[in-house]
Protein backbone atom coordinates (compact mmCIF):
# COMPACT_ATOMS: atom_id res chain seq x y z
CA UNK A 1 0.00 0.00 0.00
CA UNK A 2 1.20 3.51 -0.80
CA UNK A 3 0.88 5.85 2.20
CA UNK A 4 1.41 9.61 1.87
CA UNK A 5 2.02 11.32 5.22
CA UNK A 6 1.10 14.97 5.76
CA UNK A 7 3.39 16.56 8.36
CA UNK A 8 6.00 13.83 8.10
CA UNK A 9 8.91 15.66 9.71
CA UNK A 10 7.37 15.89 13.18
CA UNK A 11 8.77 13.50 15.77
CA UNK A 12 5.65 11.34 15.96
CA UNK A 13 4.81 11.32 12.25
CA UNK A 14 8.42 10.73 11.26
CA UNK A 15 8.57 7.74 13.59
CA UNK A 16 5.28 6.48 12.19
CA UNK A 17 6.73 6.75 8.67
CA UNK A 18 9.66 4.53 9.65
CA UNK A 19 7.28 2.00 11.19
CA UNK A 20 5.08 1.99 8.06
CA UNK A 21 8.15 1.43 5.89
CA UNK A 22 9.23 -1.46 8.12
CA UNK A 23 5.74 -2.93 7.78
CA UNK A 24 6.29 -3.14 4.01
CA UNK A 25 4.39 -0.09 2.78
CA UNK A 26 5.57 2.41 0.18
CA UNK A 27 5.86 5.69 2.09
CA UNK A 28 6.11 9.25 0.87
CA UNK A 29 5.47 12.43 2.79
CA UNK A 30 5.40 16.19 2.88
CA UNK A 31 5.91 18.99 5.38
CA UNK A 32 6.29 22.75 5.49
CA UNK A 33 9.92 22.34 6.55
CA UNK A 34 11.91 19.35 5.29
CA UNK A 35 15.21 19.47 7.17
CA UNK A 36 17.67 17.29 9.13
CA UNK A 37 17.85 15.26 11.24
CA UNK A 38 14.41 13.80 10.53
CA UNK A 39 14.64 14.36 6.77
CA UNK A 40 17.99 12.56 6.65
CA UNK A 41 16.68 9.64 8.72
CA UNK A 42 13.65 9.28 6.45
CA UNK A 43 15.50 9.60 3.15
CA UNK A 44 18.01 6.98 4.28
CA UNK A 45 15.05 4.60 4.52
CA UNK A 46 13.99 5.33 0.95
CA UNK A 47 11.15 7.66 1.89
CA UNK A 48 10.61 10.45 -0.65
CA UNK A 49 9.97 13.86 0.89
CA UNK A 50 8.19 16.83 -0.68
CA UNK A 51 8.52 20.41 0.55
CA UNK A 52 5.15 22.05 1.19
CA UNK A 53 1.51 20.99 0.90
CA UNK A 54 0.72 21.63 -2.75
CA UNK A 55 -2.58 20.19 -3.94
CA UNK A 56 -0.82 18.50 -6.86
CA UNK A 57 0.38 15.80 -4.47
CA UNK A 58 -2.95 14.05 -4.92
CA UNK A 59 -1.43 13.04 -8.26
CA UNK A 60 0.92 10.67 -6.43
CA UNK A 61 -1.94 8.18 -6.37
CA UNK A 62 -1.54 7.21 -2.73
CA UNK A 63 -3.88 4.55 -1.35
CA UNK A 64 -4.19 6.38 1.96
CA UNK A 65 -3.31 9.84 3.24
CA UNK A 66 -2.16 9.92 6.87
CA UNK A 67 -2.81 13.32 8.40
CA UNK A 68 -0.72 14.85 11.18
CA UNK A 69 -2.21 17.25 13.71
CA UNK A 70 -0.22 20.17 12.27
CA UNK A 71 -2.59 20.05 9.27
CA UNK A 72 -5.61 22.35 9.45
CA UNK A 73 -8.57 23.18 7.25
CA UNK A 74 -7.38 25.52 4.53
CA UNK A 75 -4.25 23.46 3.93
CA UNK A 76 -4.17 23.19 0.08
CA UNK A 77 -3.40 19.47 -0.01
CA UNK A 78 -5.99 18.64 2.65
CA UNK A 79 -8.63 20.64 0.82
CA UNK A 80 -7.82 18.72 -2.39
CA UNK A 81 -8.09 15.39 -0.54
CA UNK A 82 -11.49 16.37 0.86
CA UNK A 83 -12.78 17.68 -2.47
CA UNK A 84 -11.74 14.52 -4.29
CA UNK A 85 -13.16 12.22 -1.61
CA UNK A 86 -9.80 10.48 -1.14
CA UNK A 87 -9.24 8.17 1.86
CA UNK A 88 -7.53 9.76 4.87
CA UNK A 89 -6.91 8.87 8.50
CA UNK A 90 -5.05 10.36 11.46
CA UNK A 91 -1.60 9.09 12.40
CA UNK A 92 -2.64 7.72 15.82
CA UNK A 93 -5.71 5.94 14.42
CA UNK A 94 -3.69 4.32 11.61
CA UNK A 95 -1.03 3.22 14.09
CA UNK A 96 -3.61 1.82 16.52
CA UNK A 97 -5.49 -0.14 13.88
CA UNK A 98 -2.66 -1.31 11.62
CA UNK A 99 0.31 -1.80 13.97
CA UNK A 100 -0.62 -1.87 17.66
CA UNK A 101 -3.48 -4.34 17.37
CA UNK A 102 -2.30 -7.69 18.73
CA UNK A 103 0.69 -6.15 20.53
CA UNK A 104 1.20 -5.83 24.28
CA UNK A 105 1.17 -2.04 24.25
CA UNK A 106 3.01 -0.27 27.07
CA UNK A 107 1.94 3.39 26.92
CA UNK A 108 3.62 6.16 28.90
CA UNK A 109 1.41 9.20 29.48
CA UNK A 110 1.64 12.30 31.67
CA UNK A 111 2.52 15.96 31.55
CA UNK A 112 6.23 15.39 32.17
CA UNK A 113 8.76 12.63 31.67
CA UNK A 114 7.05 10.71 28.84
CA UNK A 115 10.09 10.54 26.55
CA UNK A 116 12.55 9.68 29.31
CA UNK A 117 10.33 7.04 30.91
CA UNK A 118 9.46 5.49 27.53
CA UNK A 119 13.16 5.31 26.70
CA UNK A 120 13.98 3.73 30.06
CA UNK A 121 11.20 1.17 29.60
CA UNK A 122 12.23 0.26 26.05
CA UNK A 123 15.84 0.01 27.20
CA UNK A 124 14.93 -2.35 30.06
CA UNK A 125 12.96 -4.61 27.70
CA UNK A 126 15.81 -4.49 25.16
CA UNK A 127 18.39 -5.32 27.85
CA UNK A 128 16.21 -8.26 28.95
CA UNK A 129 16.25 -9.69 25.41
CA UNK A 130 12.61 -8.94 24.61
CA UNK A 131 13.45 -6.83 21.51
CA UNK A 132 10.53 -4.43 21.88
CA UNK A 133 9.02 -2.36 19.13
CA UNK A 134 8.71 1.30 20.10
CA UNK A 135 7.79 4.83 19.07
CA UNK A 136 9.35 7.48 21.30
CA UNK A 137 9.74 11.24 21.03
CA UNK A 138 13.49 11.17 21.59
CA UNK A 139 16.59 9.06 21.04
CA UNK A 140 18.29 7.16 23.84
CA UNK A 141 21.91 6.34 22.88
CA UNK A 142 21.44 2.64 23.64
CA UNK A 143 18.41 2.37 21.36
CA UNK A 144 19.98 4.49 18.56
CA UNK A 145 16.64 5.33 16.90
CA UNK A 146 13.32 6.82 18.02
CA UNK A 147 11.13 4.19 16.35
CA UNK A 148 11.42 0.49 15.57
CA UNK A 149 9.03 -2.11 14.24
CA UNK A 150 9.77 -5.72 13.35
CA UNK A 151 6.45 -7.19 12.15
CA UNK A 152 7.76 -10.75 11.98
CA UNK A 153 9.24 -10.76 15.51
CA UNK A 154 7.78 -13.38 17.86
CA UNK A 155 7.87 -10.94 20.76
CA UNK A 156 4.96 -8.49 20.69
CA UNK A 157 5.83 -5.71 23.13
CA UNK A 158 5.35 -2.17 21.85
CA UNK A 159 6.44 0.83 23.96
CA UNK A 160 4.83 4.12 22.96
CA UNK A 161 5.02 7.66 24.24
CA UNK A 162 1.34 8.46 24.75
CA UNK A 163 0.59 12.13 24.18
CA UNK A 164 -2.60 13.84 25.41
CA UNK A 165 -2.48 16.39 22.57
CA UNK A 166 -5.40 16.19 20.14
CA UNK A 167 -5.31 13.67 17.30
CA UNK A 168 -6.18 15.73 14.19
CA UNK A 169 -8.34 18.60 13.02
CA UNK A 170 -11.16 16.08 12.50
CA UNK A 171 -10.60 14.12 15.74
CA UNK A 172 -10.27 16.17 18.93
CA UNK A 173 -9.72 13.20 21.22
CA UNK A 174 -6.26 12.82 22.71
CA UNK A 175 -3.85 10.73 20.65
CA UNK A 176 -3.50 8.11 23.36
CA UNK A 177 -7.12 6.88 23.17
CA UNK A 178 -6.17 5.12 19.92
CA UNK A 179 -3.41 3.01 21.48
CA UNK A 180 -5.41 0.57 23.67
CA UNK A 181 -2.56 -0.14 26.14
CA UNK A 182 -2.33 -3.20 28.35
CA UNK A 183 0.23 -1.50 30.57
CA UNK A 184 -0.25 2.23 31.16
CA UNK A 185 2.07 4.59 33.00
CA UNK A 186 0.41 7.81 34.16
CA UNK A 187 3.52 9.72 35.20
CA UNK A 188 1.82 12.87 36.50
CA UNK A 189 -0.92 15.27 35.48
CA UNK A 190 -0.84 19.07 35.36
CA UNK A 191 -2.41 21.78 33.27
CA UNK A 192 -0.72 22.17 29.89
CA UNK A 193 -1.60 22.68 26.20
CA UNK A 194 -3.53 25.88 26.87
CA UNK A 195 -4.17 26.16 23.13
CA UNK A 196 -6.56 23.19 23.14
CA UNK A 197 -7.59 22.56 26.77
CA UNK A 198 -9.62 25.11 28.72
CA UNK A 199 -8.53 23.82 32.12
CA UNK A 200 -7.11 20.83 34.01
CA UNK A 201 -10.54 19.21 34.25
CA UNK A 202 -10.64 18.95 30.43
CA UNK A 203 -7.33 17.04 30.44
CA UNK A 204 -8.53 14.81 33.29
CA UNK A 205 -11.49 13.83 31.09
CA UNK A 206 -9.11 12.67 28.34
CA UNK A 207 -7.09 10.62 30.85
CA UNK A 208 -10.35 9.06 32.05
CA UNK A 209 -11.11 8.11 28.44
CA UNK A 210 -7.69 6.41 28.29
CA UNK A 211 -8.40 4.44 31.48
CA UNK A 212 -11.67 3.20 30.00
CA UNK A 213 -9.67 1.41 27.24
CA UNK A 214 -7.30 -0.54 29.54
CA UNK A 215 -8.29 -4.20 30.10
CA UNK A 216 -9.04 -5.63 33.54
CA UNK A 217 -6.00 -7.89 33.20
CA UNK A 218 -3.77 -4.90 32.41
CA UNK A 219 -1.93 -2.58 34.79
CA UNK A 220 -1.98 1.14 35.60
CA UNK A 221 1.14 2.64 37.18
CA UNK A 222 0.87 6.06 38.82
CA UNK A 223 2.47 8.22 41.55
CA UNK A 224 0.79 7.83 44.92
CA UNK A 225 0.56 11.57 45.56
CA UNK A 226 -1.38 13.13 42.66
CA UNK A 227 -4.74 14.78 43.35
CA UNK A 228 -5.45 15.09 39.63
CA UNK A 229 -4.88 11.38 39.05
CA UNK A 230 -6.97 10.61 42.15
CA UNK A 231 -9.85 12.42 40.47
CA UNK A 232 -9.27 10.58 37.19
CA UNK A 233 -9.28 7.16 38.90
CA UNK A 234 -12.35 8.08 40.98
CA UNK A 235 -14.38 8.53 37.77
CA UNK A 236 -14.08 4.80 37.11
CA UNK A 237 -11.27 2.26 36.97
CA UNK A 238 -11.49 -1.42 36.03
CA UNK A 239 -7.77 -2.21 36.06
CA UNK A 240 -5.31 -3.02 38.89
CA UNK A 241 -3.23 0.01 39.95
CA UNK A 242 0.34 0.05 41.24
CA UNK A 243 1.71 3.17 42.92
CA UNK A 244 5.20 4.65 42.89
CA UNK A 245 6.90 7.26 45.05
CA UNK A 246 7.34 7.89 48.80
CA UNK A 247 3.97 6.38 49.74
CA UNK A 248 3.79 3.87 46.90
CA UNK A 249 4.48 0.17 46.44
CA UNK A 250 7.63 1.06 44.47
CA UNK A 251 9.96 3.45 46.33
CA UNK A 252 13.39 5.03 45.79
CA UNK A 253 15.72 5.53 48.76
CA UNK A 254 18.79 7.76 48.81
CA UNK A 255 22.26 6.29 49.20
CA UNK A 256 25.70 7.66 50.05
CA UNK A 257 26.28 8.39 46.36
CA UNK A 258 24.49 11.49 45.04
CA UNK A 259 23.05 9.83 41.92
CA UNK A 260 22.59 6.25 43.17
CA UNK A 261 19.43 5.00 44.89
CA UNK A 262 17.97 1.84 46.33
CA UNK A 263 14.69 0.46 44.98
CA UNK A 264 12.17 -1.27 47.22
CA UNK A 265 8.95 -3.09 46.33
CA UNK A 266 6.37 -3.55 49.09
CA UNK A 267 9.02 -2.61 51.66
CA UNK A 268 11.66 -5.12 50.46
CA UNK A 269 14.85 -4.03 48.74
CA UNK A 270 15.21 -5.30 45.18
CA UNK A 271 18.50 -3.60 44.27
CA UNK A 272 20.51 -0.42 43.76
CA UNK A 273 20.37 1.73 40.63
CA UNK A 274 23.87 3.07 39.97
CA UNK A 275 23.73 5.61 37.16
CA UNK A 276 24.79 9.16 36.30
CA UNK A 277 21.35 10.76 36.02
CA UNK A 278 20.28 13.28 38.65
CA UNK A 279 17.03 14.63 40.06
CA UNK A 280 14.02 13.24 41.90
CA UNK A 281 12.02 13.32 38.65
CA UNK A 282 14.38 10.78 37.08
CA UNK A 283 14.02 8.50 40.10
CA UNK A 284 10.25 8.61 39.65
CA UNK A 285 10.67 7.92 35.93
CA UNK A 286 12.85 4.94 36.80
CA UNK A 287 10.31 3.52 39.26
CA UNK A 288 7.55 3.82 36.66
CA UNK A 289 9.69 2.08 34.03
CA UNK A 290 10.61 -0.71 36.44
CA UNK A 291 6.98 -1.29 37.41
CA UNK A 292 5.87 -1.37 33.76
CA UNK A 293 8.70 -3.70 32.74
CA UNK A 294 7.84 -6.04 35.61
CA UNK A 295 4.27 -6.25 34.32
CA UNK A 296 5.76 -7.22 30.94
CA UNK A 297 7.67 -10.10 32.52
CA UNK A 298 11.06 -8.60 33.43
CA UNK A 299 12.32 -9.33 36.95
CA UNK A 300 12.94 -6.13 38.97
CA UNK A 301 16.59 -7.07 39.50
CA UNK A 302 17.10 -7.33 35.74
CA UNK A 303 15.40 -3.97 35.25
CA UNK A 304 17.67 -2.35 37.81
CA UNK A 305 20.71 -3.81 36.07
CA UNK A 306 19.51 -2.30 32.78
CA UNK A 307 18.90 1.14 34.31
CA UNK A 308 22.41 1.15 35.76
CA UNK A 309 23.75 1.33 32.20
CA UNK A 310 21.07 3.68 30.85
CA UNK A 311 22.78 6.73 29.35
CA UNK A 312 19.85 9.13 29.25
CA UNK A 313 18.03 10.74 26.33
CA UNK A 314 19.16 13.40 23.91
CA UNK A 315 18.00 16.90 24.92
CA UNK A 316 17.37 15.80 28.52
CA UNK A 317 20.23 17.40 30.46
CA UNK A 318 22.51 16.59 27.54
CA UNK A 319 26.01 18.02 27.88
CA UNK A 320 26.69 19.69 24.54
CA UNK A 321 30.23 20.75 25.33
CA UNK A 322 32.72 22.29 27.76
CA UNK A 323 34.85 25.32 26.90
CA UNK A 324 37.18 27.16 29.29
CA UNK A 325 35.71 25.20 32.22
CA UNK A 326 32.19 26.36 31.28
CA UNK A 327 29.66 23.57 30.64
CA UNK A 328 26.78 24.01 28.19
CA UNK A 329 23.75 21.76 28.72
CA UNK A 330 20.68 21.30 26.54
CA UNK A 331 17.33 20.43 28.11
CA UNK A 332 13.79 20.11 26.74
CA UNK A 333 12.18 21.79 29.79
CA UNK A 334 9.38 24.10 28.64
CA UNK A 335 6.86 24.00 31.50
CA UNK A 336 7.43 25.64 34.93
CA UNK A 337 7.35 22.30 36.73
CA UNK A 338 9.94 20.82 34.36
CA UNK A 339 12.09 23.95 34.68
CA UNK A 340 11.94 23.71 38.48
CA UNK A 341 12.89 20.04 38.65
CA UNK A 342 15.67 20.44 36.08
CA UNK A 343 17.21 23.36 37.96
CA UNK A 344 16.86 21.60 41.32
CA UNK A 345 18.68 18.55 39.97
CA UNK A 346 21.39 20.72 38.43
CA UNK A 347 21.79 22.72 41.65
CA UNK A 348 22.44 19.51 43.61
CA UNK A 349 25.01 18.56 40.96
CA UNK A 350 26.94 21.85 40.87
CA UNK A 351 26.55 22.85 44.52
CA UNK A 352 27.63 26.46 44.91
CA UNK A 353 28.66 26.87 41.26
CA UNK A 354 26.82 29.45 39.19
CA UNK A 355 23.95 28.43 36.90
CA UNK A 356 23.13 30.60 33.89
CA UNK A 357 19.62 29.65 32.74
CA UNK A 358 18.83 30.43 29.08
CA UNK A 359 15.12 30.00 28.35
CA UNK A 360 13.00 30.07 25.21
CA UNK A 361 9.27 29.88 26.14
CA UNK A 362 8.29 28.29 22.84
CA UNK A 363 5.43 25.87 23.47
CA UNK A 364 1.91 27.04 22.69
CA UNK A 365 1.07 27.07 26.39
CA UNK A 366 4.07 29.24 27.23
CA UNK A 367 3.58 31.61 24.29
CA UNK A 368 -0.01 32.22 25.34
CA UNK A 369 1.17 33.16 28.83
CA UNK A 370 -0.92 30.58 30.68
CA UNK A 371 2.12 29.65 32.81
CA UNK A 372 3.93 33.02 32.81
CA UNK A 373 3.11 33.86 36.43
CA UNK A 374 4.87 30.69 37.58
CA UNK A 375 8.11 31.39 35.71
CA UNK A 376 9.93 33.52 38.34
CA UNK A 377 9.54 30.88 41.05
CA UNK A 378 10.56 28.08 38.66
CA UNK A 379 13.82 29.93 37.84
CA UNK A 380 14.68 30.79 41.44
CA UNK A 381 17.67 28.42 41.67
CA UNK A 382 19.43 30.05 38.70
CA UNK A 383 22.02 32.76 39.33
CA UNK A 384 21.36 34.53 36.03
CA UNK A 385 18.39 34.18 33.66
CA UNK A 386 18.37 35.05 29.95
CA UNK A 387 14.88 34.84 28.43
CA UNK A 388 14.39 34.93 24.66
CA UNK A 389 11.16 35.84 22.93
CA UNK A 390 10.87 36.58 19.21
CA UNK A 391 9.55 40.06 18.46
CA UNK A 392 7.25 38.75 15.73
CA UNK A 393 6.29 35.61 13.84
CA UNK A 394 4.76 32.33 15.01
CA UNK A 395 7.11 32.08 18.02
CA UNK A 396 6.43 35.61 19.31
CA UNK A 397 5.34 35.82 22.94
CA UNK A 398 1.92 37.12 23.90
CA UNK A 399 3.32 38.62 27.13
CA UNK A 400 6.20 40.84 28.27
CA UNK A 401 9.10 38.80 29.70
CA UNK A 402 10.64 41.86 31.36
CA UNK A 403 7.48 42.40 33.39
CA UNK A 404 6.94 38.73 34.16
CA UNK A 405 10.53 38.15 35.32
CA UNK A 406 10.72 41.42 37.30
CA UNK A 407 10.52 39.51 40.65
CA UNK A 408 13.98 38.09 39.86
CA UNK A 409 15.43 41.61 39.76
CA UNK A 410 18.71 42.19 37.96
CA UNK A 411 19.34 38.46 37.72
CA UNK A 412 16.95 38.24 34.74
CA UNK A 413 17.11 39.90 31.33
CA UNK A 414 14.85 39.61 28.28
CA UNK A 415 16.02 39.46 24.66
CA UNK A 416 14.48 39.42 21.19
CA UNK A 417 17.78 38.96 19.31
CA UNK A 418 19.55 35.62 19.79
CA UNK A 419 22.97 36.83 18.65
CA UNK A 420 22.92 39.79 21.03
CA UNK A 421 21.84 37.50 23.84
CA UNK A 422 24.71 35.11 23.05
CA UNK A 423 27.14 38.03 23.35
CA UNK A 424 25.64 38.96 26.72
CA UNK A 425 25.94 35.39 27.97
CA UNK A 426 29.56 35.25 26.82
CA UNK A 427 30.31 38.47 28.72
CA UNK A 428 28.65 37.16 31.88
CA UNK A 429 30.06 33.62 31.85
CA UNK A 430 33.01 32.73 34.09
CA UNK A 431 35.15 29.64 34.55
CA UNK A 432 33.25 27.08 36.60
CA UNK A 433 29.82 28.21 35.38
CA UNK A 434 27.11 25.93 34.01
CA UNK A 435 24.95 27.25 31.17
CA UNK A 436 21.58 25.49 30.96
CA UNK A 437 19.66 26.04 27.72
CA UNK A 438 15.95 25.18 27.94
CA UNK A 439 13.61 25.00 24.93
CA UNK A 440 11.38 22.52 23.13
CA UNK A 441 12.73 23.76 19.78
CA UNK A 442 16.09 24.21 18.07
CA UNK A 443 16.47 27.69 19.64
CA UNK A 444 18.29 29.03 16.58
CA UNK A 445 21.27 26.74 17.12
CA UNK A 446 22.19 28.66 20.27
CA UNK A 447 24.06 25.75 21.83
CA UNK A 448 26.77 25.71 19.16
CA UNK A 449 26.80 29.52 19.00
CA UNK A 450 27.60 29.61 22.71
CA UNK A 451 30.33 27.00 22.42
CA UNK A 452 31.85 28.91 19.50
CA UNK A 453 31.96 32.31 21.24
CA UNK A 454 33.14 30.83 24.53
Amino acid sequence: MHLHILGICGTFMGGLALIARSAGHTVTGCDAGVYPPMSTQLEEQGIRLIEGFDASQTGLGADMYIVGNVVTRGNPLMEAILDAGLPYVSGPQWLGEQVLRGQHVLAVAGTHGKTTTSSMLAWILEHAGKKPNFLIGGVAPGLKVSARYEPEATNKHFVIEADEYDTAFFDKRSKFVHYRPRTAVLNNLEYDHADIFADLAAIETQFHHLIRTIPSQGMIIRPADSDALDRVIARGCWTPVQTIGPDGRWQAHSSDHASHFEVSLDGKSVGMVCWTLTGEHNRMNALAALAAATHAGVEPEAGIEALSCFAGVKRRMELRGTVSDIKVYDDFAHHPTAITTTLEGLRKQVGGGRILAVLEPRSNTMKLGAMAARLPASLEKADLVFCYGAAEGKHALGWNPEQVLAPLGKRATAWSDIDKMVCAIRSAAQAGDTILVMSNGSFGGIHQKLLDVL
